[in-house]
């Protein structure tokens, strides 16, 4: 273990607007944070949904995996004109996504249905109740091959669509050697980092993932992870910090 007291770390995400459960952090243990997003994602223009050739109406359930996607979805079907129909079922995540929804439709009105926020809970979601429904995936990027075989081992009969594109950062600027450690919350997240620095080496920085699938991303990569979150013990990458210095105090 590396003793990150009084040291730089670089967090691959927005800095906060309010407060941040960063700022216990450098009280605590004179910790410096950096924010820098190593991505964004862009809403698809019409012209490149219509070139994926799928139809929104011939689908009975929409599923949404992030409010950015809702977003663009309903900015599709307003830019085409498509009417979403009053009967049209939603399938979400978690409950804030499937609350976010109350920005285009009424939510009591319409049949909207969410998992417990794991990435296949919406699988659950859906269950036998909802098996025959025709689903449309909206996607960022692609469709993700753990969801696809999880629908497939259902016998879901579904579709996808590209409603938004991940977009690499020029974070070129950053001065990497400056930093201890390095968060990263998103499988993008490499990508950004191995594009903008194709010959990065880890030379002892602290690696910290949030998620399975960013970890997984991490390994392939090469990069060694001493830092992980969520667990029992640590739900955030903030607990997850803390519980890392703490036991070096």
């Amino acid at each position: 273990m590396i003793d990150l007291r009084g040291k730089k770390i670089l967090i691959a995400q927005p800095a906060p607007k309010n407060s941040s459960p960063y700022t216990e952090l450098e009280t605590r243990y004179m910790l410096s944070f950096d924010f820098c997003p190593f991505f964004t994602v862009k809403p698809v223009s019409t012209r490149d949904f219509r070139a994926q050739r799928v139809n929104i109406l011939d689908h009975t359930a929409i599923v949404f995996t992030s409010r950015s996607v809702i977003d663009a979805f309903f900015q599709i079907c307003e830019q085409m004109r498509v009417t979403v129909p009053e009967d049209m079922k939603y399938f979400c995540q978690n409950q804030q996504i499937a609350l976010y929804l109350q920005k285009y439709i009424v939510y009591r009105k319409r049949k909207i249905f969410f998992g417990d926020g794991k990435p296949l809970s919406v699988v659950d979601a859906i269950g036998n109740k909802h098996k025959n429904e025709k689903f449309l995936i909206a996607c960022t990027d692609s469709l993700r091959a753990d969801l696809a075989k999880a629908f497939d081992k259902a016998g879901f009969k579904y579709g996808s669509a590209v409603f938004m594109n991940t977009v690499v950062s020029d974070i070129k600027h950053l001065d990497m050697a400056s930093y201890s450690a390095l968060v990263f919350y998103s499988p993008c997240d490499v990508r950004s980092l191995l594009e903008n620095y194709p010959d990065f080496k880890q030379n002892g920085l602290v690696l910290a993932t949030f998620g399975v699938n960013t970890a997984k991303a991490a390994e392939e990569a090469g990069l060694k992870i001493e830092i992980t979150a969520p667990t029992p013990e640590a739900p955030s990458i903030a607990q997850a910090l803390n519980l890392y210095c703490s036991k070096l105090s």
